[in-house]
């Protein structure tokens, strides 16, 4: 008989996507159906609040603490969440199983009519919540007006359509996973536009002691990916950073050796701190943390209070 697991997910169609792609993946791991691995919809923080910036409601863990609970009540067994999302640290009794293999990290903009970033004309409006991608495009285009836009990603597609802004930015990896990745004007290269910790990394979470479902989600993980996200999540863990610091991280896996680029900027993208270093795969986490521990030490007292915010 096959074995049935609950899995906890947002309700956004991104979210549904992916969690759909781990009860398939499960499914064909256990010779069972999709139907053995059903979803359970939570909502969360983030999702029930629309009109502010995620740093104005708390920044950590906004789409993850319900789904954390109702793990911990053992209303669901698996969580499945965008890895860009999940805190550094999770709640006690709650474990980081693996990652799917990673999708294209890179940003894409869609803008209005075709545009690309430098099509705009000065003044153009472009609308993102992220605190990351505003800073990253006041460094390369500091004449643009910047708003912030929320909602999913189809809410997203929409308002540029309408012309409500000029462009928008979305992970190329949750276009691609919606099959939408047609409406990407533009790809933003990692190396001068890098990506958030975790992005294109679907994460999933289990119950620290529950060996068996742990045992199970290894047969679907990829260890380049969990290789990569923790030398990542061991940086931002290093600056303890929130929704309220611009914060950009890149691991790529090479055989044995792990590399990792990290990067902190002013919220108007003037002041840039960069930092890269590589080690051995299995130093990963250690890696982050020293990179980031020592741009930490180089950053400007008004960031570090930003950080710690």
């Amino acid at each position: 008989m096959a074995q049935s697991l609950t899995i906890g997910t947002r309700g956004s169609p991104l979210a549904l996507a992916q969690a759909r792609m781990v009860a398939g993946l499960l499914a064909r791991a256990t010779g069972g159906t999709d139907a053995d691995f059903p979803l359970e919809i939570i909502k969360t923080t983030g999702d029930l609040t629309q009109d502010r910036a995620l740093a104005d409601i708390g920044g950590k863990g906004l789409f993850t603490k319900e789904i954390d609970q109702a793990q911990l009540d053992g209303s669901v067994d698996v969580a499945v969440h965008s890895s860009k999302d999940l805190p550094t640290e999770l709640p006690d009794g709650l474990s980081l199983a693996g990652y799917l293999p990673r999708e294209d990290v890179r940003d894409a903009f869609i803008g209005r009519d075709g545009r690309r970033l430098a099509d705009l004309p000065p003044g153009a409006v472009v609308g993102t919540v992220s605190l990351r991608r505003q800073a990253l495009i006041r460094r390369l285009r500091p004449d643009l007006r910047i708003v912030i836009l929320r909602g999913n990603v189809g809410t997203r597609l929409r308002k540029v359509e309408a012309g409500e802004v000029d462009g928008t930015l979305l992970a190329l990896a949750g276009l691609r996973r919606l099959g939408l990745a047609k409406h990407a004007t533009e790809l933003l290269p990692a190396d001068t536009f890098p990506p958030a910790v975790g992005q294109a990394a679907i994460g999933i979470v289990v119950r620290s002691g529950d060996a068996a479902t742990q045992a199970l989600v290894a047969r679907i993980t990829d260890a380049a990916t969990g290789i990569a996200v923790s030398a990542e999540r061991g940086f931002l863990k290093a600056l303890d950073g929130s929704c309220r610091m611009p914060i950009a991280a890149h691991a790529t896996v090479n055989g044995s050796r792990v590399h990792l680029a990290g990067m902190v900027l002013s919220a108007d993208g003037r002041e840039v701190f960069e930092t890269a270093g590589e080690a051995v795969a299995g130093e990963a986490e250690a890696l982050g943390l020293r990179l980031g521990e020592a741009l930490r030490r180089r950053l400007p007292p008004l960031f570090l209070a930003a950080l710690k915010a």
